[in-house]
């Protein structure tokens, strides 16, 4: 069995959660010694997309003529979609058709989620629907001191500076407008956003923010893995005020070093993160800035060795089981 992994612009998607997303495929696989390429002239007998782009599509058509077996990855929906770049909200539903178009060619689909696994039952895609976590590299992602150290060094914190870290592209959809205004609230805190995306592309509200400037508010731009591994070891809180994800690696990432977190509470965290149990949540923006003062100040109980547990459940050795599991139903039909 030897499958073809594809992405479409993976250069393009490199530094995004896709990115992140497709190396942990490849580390899935090498874990269960599936044999694998990423280079289409090779011979396969199943193809693994992970993108929705034309030339994924064409792929797709010639798989199905040649009688490969297709496992379509659907790390997009409609509702992660529309919030993000500039004019997405006003072709959001053209978007939504392209998907089922696209992966209806998948003889079976993988999603990250429950919740983005019922989003494409909804579509009406009549296709068998996994939901299979991105995973997460337990080897890399732990709780360092030493590294967390490092981070405040690099960027000029003492240890009494409370620091409180973001992470994304700069699009509404994650938050990024929120996380400007409640750095704004609590100039007493220091909060650093890491990611980037070109301005041009984003909306005007989220140029706005991007271009505040505070004397506790950092864009940092993007970092290497090992760069936000030292970060999430060296805050005091990773905050993700995100309104719609697929399922949001960087909260696992949190997990996995055992960094306290507060998130946006959305249904896509609703039957996996739980409210004071492994992280804590928050709806509105008094709710936030209430919470991360609690946090910050060790009002409210640590949970790191919980959240540990979310991350264990998704370690990318799990998640090559499970891919191994889908390819071999497929290869049996």
């Amino acid at each position: 069995m030897k499958v073809l992994l594809y992405t479409e612009g993976e250069k393009l998607f490199s530094k995004s959660g896709l990115g992140k997303a497709i190396k942990h495929q490849m580390k899935a696989l090498e874990s269960e010694h599936i044999e694998y390429t990423t280079n289409v002239q090779d011979d396969y007998d199943i193809v693994h997309i992970n993108w929705y782009g034309p030339n994924s599509f064409a792929l797709a058509k010639l798989a199905k003529k040649r009688g490969k077996k297709i496992v379509y990855h659907a790390h997009s929906t409609e509702e992660d979609f529309k919030n993000g770049f500039i004019f997405c909200k006003q072709i959001s539903p053209a978007f939504r058709k392209w998907l089922i178009k696209c992966y209806s060619l998948g003889d079976v689909i993988i999603t990250p989620t429950p919740y983005s696994k019922r989003l494409l039952e909804g579509y009406g895609i009549e296709k068998k629907i996994y939901a299979i976590s991105n995973g997460i590299d337990l080897e890399k992602f732990k709780k360092d001191k030493t590294l967390g150290k490092e981070f405040r060094k690099k960027y000029h914190f003492s240890e009494k500076d409370k620091v409180i870290i973001g992470i994304g592209l700069y699009i509404e959809r994650k938050g990024i407008i929120d996380f400007v205004k409640l750095a704004r609230r609590l100039p007493e805190y220091q909060f650093v956003w890491f990611g980037y995306s070109p301005l041009s592309a984003a909306t005007r509200e989220v140029r706005e923010a991007v271009k505040t400037k505070l004397d506790n508010l950092l864009f940092a731009g993007y970092v290497e893995q090992e760069e936000i591994i030292k970060a999430m070891n060296g805050c005091d809180l990773y905050f993700f005020p995100t309104y719609e994800e697929t399922e949001g690696i960087p909260i696992i990432e949190a997990c996995a070093c055992k960094t306290p977190a507060l998130i946006r509470d959305i249904p896509i965290f609703e039957e996996w993160l739980e409210d004071g149990k492994n992280v804590y949540k928050a709806k509105t923006l008094e709710e936030m800035e209430d919470k991360i003062k609690k946090i910050v100040e060790n009002e409210l109980p640590y949970l790191g060795e919980e959240a540990y547990q979310v991350a264990k459940e998704r370690d990318i050795k799990v998640i090559g089981k499970k891919l191994r599991q889908v390819y071999e139903s497929i290869v049996k039909e």
